[in-house]
């Protein structure tokens, strides 16, 4: 049972195991939330990794809809997709006490981590400055790999985080 504010999954199975259906069903989703809607994190502009684009769609979508290191091989992740409807909520809603936030530095940028320990769900940002990427989101299945996160958190949970 999810939190009664995010959003209901969206399930494969509810397209009838229609690939090409489904995957323009959780695009449109993602395009409402991050491209028409033109979210913000703080007060800061969310911006979208757009290349490498694979099939008209962003970096950004593929990042929040499938695994893997080489961006021209990735897989289809059904966890990640059925919560492609939770990105943008948990962002918008980062003062609720029940996320777990941190940032830590990555290059010269800083990725801002929102996680929701509650749900398994990691939502991920990288500060650019004037602007933020979303960069990935996917849900955390193993048990050990949460208490990575929290271990992550605790060590970096009062490093200063947007407040613009």
């Amino acid at each position: 049972m999810t939190s009664a504010w995010l959003p209901s999954l969206v399930l494969f199975n509810d397209y009838d195991g229609d690939w090409n259906r489904y995957l323009n069903a959780i695009y449109a989703y993602f395009e409402a939330d991050f491209v028409i809607s033109k979210p913000t994190f703080r007060g800061v502009r969310l911006g979208l990794k757009r290349y490498p684009e694979y099939d008209g769609k962003s970096a950004t979508f593929w990042h929040m809809t499938s695994t893997g290191d080489d961006e021209n091989e990735r897989t289809p992740d059904f966890r990640r997709c059925e919560r492609i409807r939770w990105p943008k909520p948990i962002i918008e809603n980062d003062q609720y006490s029940s996320l777990k936030m941190w940032a830590e530095p990555k290059g010269k940028n800083k990725r801002i981590h929102i996680w929701y320990e509650q749900e398994g769900y990691l939502v991920v940002l990288d500060d650019r400055g004037d602007y933020i990427l979303p960069w990935t989101a996917f849900y955390v299945e193993r048990e050990h790999e949460r208490r990575k996160y929290n271990k992550r958190w605790e060590r970096n949970k009062d490093n200063v985080l947007r407040n613009n």
